[in-house]
């Protein structure tokens, strides 16, 4: 049959789902937003899960509380036109990108230093120190990096805070898995020389 690969409960109807039902809320169905709401859950609690999972564990900011406060953020977005999962996917980058960095600043002038951990970009790069600072450093990097290439900027949010694959951030984009693998290695680079650069300033 052309959906057996469809049926209730599969990754392909779940994200099919998604689409429908963010496209019913942003024409102002309300009532889908209360059926959208488990699987946005869901969607936020994976990334949320995935950024947090390499934290040190006394992280004063845990995954449901992301969660929550990533969803509540996309509760406000009323006026939001949903063009689909790959449109959530993007939007939801940026909320946690915000959540994080808004935190980190706000940990960051209640206690100077901390523990020191890593902050991955992947599983072959590291950037030293997983706490406020470090976060903020990266934020920094990333708004200067935007002013250089706004796309290698969006695909580290999106792979970075968002923990999205080669492929879901080429669907976001809009471009080829090969275009992001690509800019991911220049941008990894670029921003490891920025934070190399900002952590020996005395």
């Amino acid at each position: 049959m052309v959906h057996e690969n469809r049926e209730a409960g599969s990754p392909e109807h779940r994200s099919e789902e998604v689409t429908r039902l963010l496209a019913d809320w942003g024409n102002g169905d309300h009532g889908a937003l209360d059926r959208l709401m488990p699987l946005v859950y869901d969607e936020l609690r994976r990334i949320a899960a995935r950024y947090l999972h390499s934290e040190r564990p006394d992280h004063t900011l845990q995954t449901t509380a992301l969660v929550h406060e990533a969803y509540l953020r996309l509760v406000d977005e009323t006026r939001m036109h949903w063009q689909g999962r790959a449109h959530f996917f993007a939007v939801s980058a940026t909320l946690i990108r915000n959540i994080l960095v808004d935190h980190a600043r706000s940990q960051n002038a209640a206690k100077r230093g901390g523990g020191v951990g890593k902050l991955p970009l992947d599983e072959s790069f590291a950037v030293p120190a997983a706490n406020a600072p470090a976060i903020i450093a990266v934020d920094d990097a990333l708004q200067a990096l935007a002013k250089i290439d706004v796309q290698q900027s969006r695909i580290v949010e999106l792979r970075f805070f968002a923990g999205l694959t080669i492929e879901e951030t080429a669907e976001v984009l809009g471009v080829s898995p090969s275009t992001v693998k690509r800019d991911w290695i220049l941008a990894k680079t670029w921003i490891y020389r920025a934070l190399s650069q900002s952590t020996a300033q005395p």
